[in-house]
């Protein structure tokens, strides 16, 4: 739909992490270079973390686009609360050694792969903060493999805050000292918000059609907290919705009908009390809820159009959307 009334060549806020759409957002080309600065060190960890939705993955992604395929065997491995042992027979499957077997045969395996290897090794361990700290202290143990006096393997650690606090724990202290670069990944600006969406859209072959009001795109760092997930989620309905209705400019009361109505998905939307507020703040609020009212009825008017031109499409009668 969008390729056809707007000219796009494929849709440019997909959900699914997509390196070619990577935009380089001042928190994002740091966090890069930490990477690209654990890697020349051929050893150790490297630990990148954010918020649910960062972009932690995509950066990665990007990593791993850069470098070269015959000179690095890269694997992931996603962990939801693995204990240690299992973590190892993932860590085998990963990189071809047999993960069957009692745990000693299983770090024999491991071993024996990363050193007849002749890549450079980089495991990727994504969503880190639901490992335990016996589970980390594995993947030390595995920092210890050598072969000619270099570690053929080094870890990306990826996840949430809480991997943070985990890694502060005292019985960590070795792991820590292994670490060589750490970087958190924060929300964009609103500037940066601005450049991110328009450089995602530019990227799928946008030419100002639909145009953007730069009030609208305010509007969606507020919404979003410059999370770039939540910016994705936002104005991928929002682009919707537009092509819905043809229109040429993405405006203030779409996007705001448009987060109202993905609040109302999520069961979410609850008006915040007035009661006992000072008369500013009081004010302050029923000034939102006017402007939500009217975002309402501009969402209830749109969806009655919407249904309309279904109707018309596949040759029913008028339907009323309740």
């Amino acid at each position: 739909m969008l390729g056809e009334i707007y000219g796009f060549r494929a849709h440019p806020f997909q959900m699914t992490p997509d390196h070619r759409l990577f935009y380089e957002s001042s928190v994002h080309g740091r966090a890069y270079a930490h990477l690209l600065y654990g890697i020349a060190q051929r050893e150790g960890f490297v630990v990148v973390t954010g918020e649910v939705g960062a972009g932690k993955t995509t950066l990665v992604e990007r990593l791993c686009s850069q470098l070269d395929p015959n000179g690095f065997a890269i694997a992931r491995v996603s962990t939801t609360q693995v204990a240690g042992d299992d973590l190892l027979r993932l860590v085998a499957d990963a990189f071809g050694a047999e993960p069957e077997g009692n745990k000693a045969a299983v770090l024999r395996g491991i071993s024996t792969a990363l050193r007849n290897g002749v890549r450079r090794y980089l495991l990727i361990v994504d969503e880190a903060q639901g490992l335990a700290p016996p589970a980390l202290e594995e993947l030390r143990m595995l920092s210890n493999v050598t072969e000619g006096g270099q570690a053929p393997m080094q870890t990306i650690l990826l996840g949430q805050p809480q991997l943070r606090r985990t890694l502060a724990s005292p019985d960590l202290d070795q792991l820590r000292q292994r670490v060589l670069a750490c970087y958190h990944l924060g929300a964009l600006s609103r500037e940066e918000t601005h450049a991110y969406v328009e450089h995602r859209m530019r990227a799928v072959g946008w030419l100002d059609h639909p145009r953007w009001d730069s009030a609208a795109l305010d509007l969606v760092h507020h919404h979003s907290e410059g999370i770039p997930r939540r910016i994705n989620r936002l104005c991928s309905r929002v682009l919707l919705g537009a092509a819905l209705e043809r229109a040429e400019v993405l405006s203030v009361p779409l996007v705001e009908a448009t987060a109202i109505e993905l609040e109302e998905d999520l069961g979410g939307g609850m008006a915040p009390p007035i009661f006992g507020l000072p008369a500013p703040e009081a004010g302050a609020v029923l000034r939102e809820m006017e402007n939500r009212i009217e975002a309402l009825e501009s969402l209830t008017a749109r969806r009655e159009r919407v249904f309309q031109q279904m109707a018309e499409l596949f040759g029913g009668g008028r339907r009323t959307h309740r």
